[in-house]
């Protein structure tokens, strides 16, 4: 049990700075936004390549979000069938979900890895700002491991519940 907390802990922590990355991220589209709705108000001249990059961050903030949202308990559950079920039944579907979505994020990473070096080799780029897609693709991946360790740790937690009772 002292390795799961410590995997948790960890994950929490690295999952914690992966959030201010997210929030950073955030701040950039408000300001992009806000520049761009001045610049065509006031001045008749948007910020080139606005749309783009707001996607980009788009992804910056999903992706470096996700194992925080995670750690908080924040994605949407459906506990009708859930809250019927007895304790261990409960540790038991849990641990399968929890599994499941681990082994979702890691092929996620893996698939992510793979493409963001084909990007990369292709020198594939976006249309108006030329802003390789690369490193997002990889942010992606990156950004998937820790929600992966996440969902492990849960999954072995939830076990450890059906172990003891």
């Amino acid at each position: 049990m002292k390795f799961i907390n410590a995997l948790d802990k960890a994950a929490s922590k690295v999952s914690h700075w992966l959030n201010w990355v997210a929030g950073a991220g955030l701040l950039a589209m408000l300001g992009l936004f806000v520049t761009d709705i001045i610049g065509i108000k006031f001045f008749k001249h948007p910020v080139p390549g606005a749309i783009e990059m707001v996607g980009f961050l788009g992804v910056v903030v999903i992706a470096f979000a996700l194992a925080n949202t995670e750690v908080r308990h924040g994605n949407i559950q459906v506990d009708f069938f859930v809250e019927h079920m007895p304790p261990r039944l409960c540790a038991v579907a849990t641990a399968l979900a929890s599994f499941l979505g681990a082994v979702l994020f890691a092929v996620l990473a893996w698939q992510s890895f793979i493409f963001g070096r084909i990007l990369q080799t292709t020198n594939e780029v976006s249309m108006t700002q030329n802003i390789p897609f690369y490193p997002f693709v990889y942010a992606i991946a990156f950004c998937s491991l820790p929600l992966c360790m996440i969902l492990l740790v849960k999954c072995l937690k939830a076990m450890a519940k059906v172990m003891v009772k």
